[in-house]
This record gives structure tokens, C-alpha cells and sequence, in this order.
């Protein structure tokens, strides 16, 4: 079996993003850019892992670009991921394509998407996200305590 179709089966089963690479598979329930920036942070090489996940912006794009998947799937596709996605030749296909990719509350553009929105190198985009979780998560604390 393709390592995609493998990996969109077992997204299938509930998971938010999952990467298969033979008898490889890297299973995250996490939301958002969490499970890549994850496995980046713990230094696991997905060089050459086929993806499959439920929401791929930008942001997330430009992760998968830095460390190097082989091809992804998306449930929710956004224009700008499609096109850093086929600016890397790296194949990719979705159930459905939108125009942005919207925060969790409804109520205007995702902050990642945000953050990358003037960006294209796949090294700068990762700083650029590792820095605006940090600003997030502080916010979140400090309202927490408020």
C-alpha cells in the first residue's frame, strides 16, 4: 500500500495529522502546527514521509518544505499551502480548497497564517513560528493569571 493512502486511512480514524514512511508511522492528536513543530523540536527526520492532515495553511506548508515530506494530503487546503506546496514540487491533493485558513474562535485569519503571510523561506517561517507560539503562550498565561 502507498505510504499516502496508508497515512489517510489512519487519519480517517480520528487522528489530526499523521506521517508514514514504510513501517514508519508518527501519529499526533495535537491541533494546528503543534504536531510538526513537535517533532521538529524532537529532532525526528521526516525526510521522505508521506502526510496526511486535517488543516495545511501556510504555515504548516512551509514546515513540511523545511523538513522535507515526499507528499501530503489535506482535508482543508488553503491557496497560499498549494502554492508553496507545488512551488517545492512537492505533490500534495485535498478534499477541499479554501481561500484562508481561519483561527480556532471563527472570527478572522489563523495567527500562524498570519505570521507567515510575507514569507516563503521555509527557515525563516519556522523562527517566525517558534517566536509566535512563544507570544502566545505568554498571552494565554498572563490572561490565565489575570
Amino acid at each position: 500500500m502507498k505510504d499516502i493512502v496508508k497515512a489517510k486511512e489512519i487519519l480517517k480514524q480520528g487522528h489530526t495529522c499523521v506521517l508514514v514512511k514504510g513501517d514508519k508511522h508518527l501519529i499526533s492528536d495535537d491541533s494546528g502546527i503543534s504536531p510538526v513543530m513537535n517533532w521538529i523540536k524532537q529532532n525526528k527526520n521526516l525526510e521522505g514521509f508521506s502526510v496526511a492532515d486535517k488543516i495545511v495553511g501556510k504555515a504548516v506548508a512551509l514546515l513540511f518544505v523545511k523538513v522535507g515530506v515526499k507528499e501530503v494530503f489535506a482535508e482543508v487546503l488553503s491557496k497560499s499551502a498549494k502554492s508553496v506546496l507545488g512551488g517545492h514540487k512537492i505533490p500534495y491533493s485535498c478534499e477541499l480548497e479554501t481561500e484562508k485558513i481561519i483561527n480556532r474562535a471563527g472570527t478572522g485569519i489563523c495567527p500562524m497564517e498570519q505570521c507567515v503571510e510575507k514569507i516563503d523561506d521555509c527557515e525563516e517561517a519556522y523562527v517566525a513560528l517558534q517566536n509566535k507560539l512563544i507570544e502566545l503562550r505568554n498571552k494565554n498565561q498572563k490572561s490565565s493569571v489575570s
